[in-house]
């Protein structure tokens, strides 16, 4: 289990390296290995195994740490390589993607993954990931509002039934901001202003573009901009894969039944969930948010995408066809729960 996430998270590392240093057959491999490699090698795995019980392992910290160091050299590596003149055309539009898609998934499951760690280091780590993507905002908006509110209308991050990516990904994003500025804000009643959070995290983003421009000039800003949008696009997908019509019920006197298996949508396919550190395992990390990622569990009471986590949000792209899959799996679960609250009330 340890190879397998190490492996899974780390191994298109190299070929990204060799991507931006030599371009030619490895910017066509990179992006390969991050979209079709990975979704071949998960249906195999989906049909040939049941998915593995979750189990901790002594090195996971130190996988987490070593994805969030590297974050950054990727990062100004890409910059670097997509502003130079030493490759294509062709050549830089694989280095994005590839790029683009280890940031939007590996390191964005990854720092993830560092906001929810007990100890103030590895928060610190997963919000400076956040503020380089130009995505701060999303490490207070996550934990305060997301989790609390989620399955319900009052989460920006959840996407009602019906809605599609392209209506919901602005909504999210502006209310993730608004709702998490709030949060904050009441939190630090009486400390210093200067100290709020979002300064950190507008601060940071400056200190971050104005690192490429030092770089590569208007150039490096224009590719970091770039690369920070295409990164917080898949970001933004899986929020709402992972919670799409889902809704926790309302009982007598308005009460919102707990946070439960029902009210996210998860994936059994392997590899995808080892290069995302187990996000697609997305009710067990609801219900036990501090619960470190190898030990997160698939509940049998959960419901289930038909495809890998990153299929579903290429899926998500074309609304139509989304929900021709996806609302009648919405109504069941939706049916399901009501049965449920209807039975507990009898009792």
């Amino acid at each position: 289990m340890p190879l397998a996430f190490a492996t899974a998270t780390l191994l298109p590392l190299p070929l990204i390296a060799a991507a931006m240093l030599w371009g030619g057959a490895w910017a066509l491999a990179a992006p390969l290995a991050l979209a079709l490699l990975t979704a071949a090698l998960d249906e195999i795995g989906a049909r040939l195994a049941p998915p593995r019980p979750g189990a901790e392992f002594p090195a996971s910290a130190a996988l987490t740490l070593a994805i969030g160091l590297s974050h950054f050299a990727l990062l100004g590596g890409a910059v670097w390589a997509l502003s130079g003149g030493w490759l294509t055309l062709g050549e830089k539009a694989g280095l994005f993607a590839a790029a683009g898609l280890w940031l939007g998934q590996v390191s964005n499951a990854n720092a993830h993954e560092l906001i929810h760690a007990p100890a103030r280091g590895p928060r610190r780590l997963g919000i400076a990931v956040y503020v380089s993507l130009l995505f701060g905002h999303h490490a207070s908006a996550h934990p305060l509002v997301h989790h609390v509110r989620v399955a319900t209308r009052d989460d920006p991050a959840t996407a009602r039934r019906g809605e599609g990516f392209w209506r919901y990904a602005p909504r999210a994003w502006r209310g993730g901001f608004r709702e998490g500025l709030r949060m904050e804000s009441a939190r630090r009643r009486g400390h210093p202003r200067w100290r709020h959070p979002y300064l950190l995290y507008a601060g940071g983003a400056a200190l971050a573009l104005g690192l490429s421009a030092l770089l590569a000039g208007w150039r490096g800003v224009a590719a970091h901009l770039a690369l920070a949008g295409f990164a917080q696009l898949q970001l933004l997908l899986s929020d709402y894969v992972q919670h799409y019509g889902l809704e926790r019920a309302r009982g007598e006197g308005g009460r919102i039944e707990p946070v439960g298996a029902r009210h996210s949508w998860n994936s059994p396919h392997p590899v995808s969930s080892w290069m995302m550190l187990n996000a697609p395992r997305h009710s067990d990390h609801h219900a036990r948010p501090a619960r470190p990622y190898p030990a997160l569990d698939l509940p049998e009471a959960a419901p289930m995408l038909p495809r890998s986590l990153p299929v579903m949000a290429c899926l998500a792209l074309w609304p139509r066809f989304w929900r021709r899959v996806m609302d009648p799996r919405v109504a069941a679960w939706r049916a399901a729960g009501r049965e449920g609250l209807a039975a507990r009330a009898a009792e």
